[in-house]
């Protein structure tokens, strides 16, 4: 009986194909757009989770307020405030990073490019915390820096690539000038993920304080950033850490020019713009899956009107209102579904070519992520949205009198 209700069904679907194509269009369009959405969405919240997998949560970062490059904010945290915090219970290493905004060129004579140079501590210990604060990225080509690297010079990942910072693509040995000051490349970091951190141009500590005209003692550090000690709670010594420093700088309460965190904080807070950002995409996919809903509502009420007398013979022989009710349910579920399959499919294709366009810019962070519970929510969705959207046409049929019916012209 099963059977002989679907092969009812898919004749009824079939013979009235431009309208059910249409009706299936209009559900395809709602779930492609969700699922393409939220396969964004979720991606992009699985690169933060991961770099936090990356990072740990025994770090903390020390910034100052309004962070800016050097000189760009009017505060900055300073080489006293590092050693104060290097000397604070609980805390293991806390290294502070170094950063400008200088003009990159690969012809001295021709316009470069603007880009942050970092300055790298030497101390392999130092220079891990900061590899990991930046989600675990390491040298992927050449080698790292070392003490005494007085013009060599690692990149970022772009630099391999035609176009990303200049038209050519840079390799291991050539030569850029920063400051009108000629430097060799020795190695490229792994991709970070997005266009301005794999940009970053790294030199050693001690060579951008030469190249920035920096005496020692008077750095400017735009990050600090801080490893606490095993067993210690990096949120309890986040709070006493401000606490303590805010008080040793001589600054009231919710006047500081700085502020802490632990990693896990700062994750957390753009894991909430991410959660609102994919709830207002859903909403305006919504939108279009709403249409799709009065779409096959109408569908359906014409589909009762056109099989009036079908509906009175069926009842002649004995078909009892639940009978008709479920045949013109399922049937309206049947439209929602294949609507939401087609959706997934397409939605799956953009997506994809979406995210491969996104990589190609520079935006790897901006790969989709389909988990098995993306697609069976987008099936079952679709077919709950036609089946609702078909019940009340379903009810009006099931009510409809033999009699009535079979007079109906």
């Amino acid at each position: 009986m099963l059977i002989d209700l679907f092969k009812y069904i898919i004749k009824n679907i079939t013979h009235r194909f431009t309208r059910s194509s249409l009706t299936i269009l209009s559900i395809l369009i709602g779930i492609m757009s969700i699922f393409a959405l939220i396969s964004f969405g979720q991606g992009v919240s699985k690169y933060i989770d991961d770099m936090g997998d990356e990072m740990g949560t025994d770090k903390l970062i020390a910034q100052p307020k309004g962070f800016g490059t050097p000189g760009s904010t009017g505060t900055s945290l300073s080489q006293e405030d590092l050693n104060y915090i290097k000397k604070f219970k609980d805390v293991s290493e806390a290294v502070g990073l170094l950063m400008s905004q200088t003009e990159v060129k690969i012809d001295e004579n021709k316009k470069g490019k603007w880009v942050f140079v970092m300055g790298l501590p030497t101390n392999p210990s130092e220079k891990r915390l900061i590899e990991e604060s930046f989600g675990g990225i390491g040298i992927l080509k050449g080698r790292d820096l070392k003490k005494g690297d007085y013009n060599k010079i690692n990149v970022g990942y772009s630099y391999q690539f035609e176009n990303k910072i200049f038209s050519k693509a840079l390799k291991l040995g050539d030569k850029v000038y920063i400051n009108n000051e000629r430097f060799e490349i020795v190695g490229f970091y792994d991709e970070v993920g997005n266009p301005g951190d794999d940009s970053n141009i790294y030199m050693t500590h001690e060579r951008i304080k030469t190249l920035n005209e920096v005496e020692d003692n008077e750095e400017e550090y735009v990050m600090i950033y801080i490893r606490s000690s095993p067993g210690a709670d990096p949120s309890y010594l986040a709070e006493r850490l401000e606490d303590k420093l805010a008080k040793k700088k001589g600054q009231k309460e919710g006047e500081e020019d700085f502020y802490i965190q632990t990693f896990e904080q700062l994750l957390e807070t753009v894991g909430s713009v991410l959660s609102v950002l994919n709830m207002i995409l859903v909403i305006i996919a919504g939108i279009s899956v709403l249409v799709a809903a009065v779409n096959i509502m109408n569908t359906m009420y014409t589909a009762v009107l056109e099989r009036t007398k079908e509906i009175g013979i069926m009842k002649a022989i004995g078909a009892r209102n639940s009978y008709i009710l479920l045949i013109f349910f399922i049937e309206s579920g049947v439209l929602g579904l294949l609507g939401g399959i087609l959706g997934v499919l397409l939605g799956y294709g953009i997506a994809t070519a979406g995210g491969g366009i996104a990589a190609g810019a520079g935006y790897a962070m901006l790969k989709p992520y389909f988990p098995t519970w993306l697609t069976a929510g987008c099936l079952v969705f679709s077919f709950l949205i036609g089946a609702l959207s078909g019940f009340f046409p379903a009810y009006q049929a099931s009510k409809q009198k033999p009699v009535d019916a079979l007079r109906y012209e």
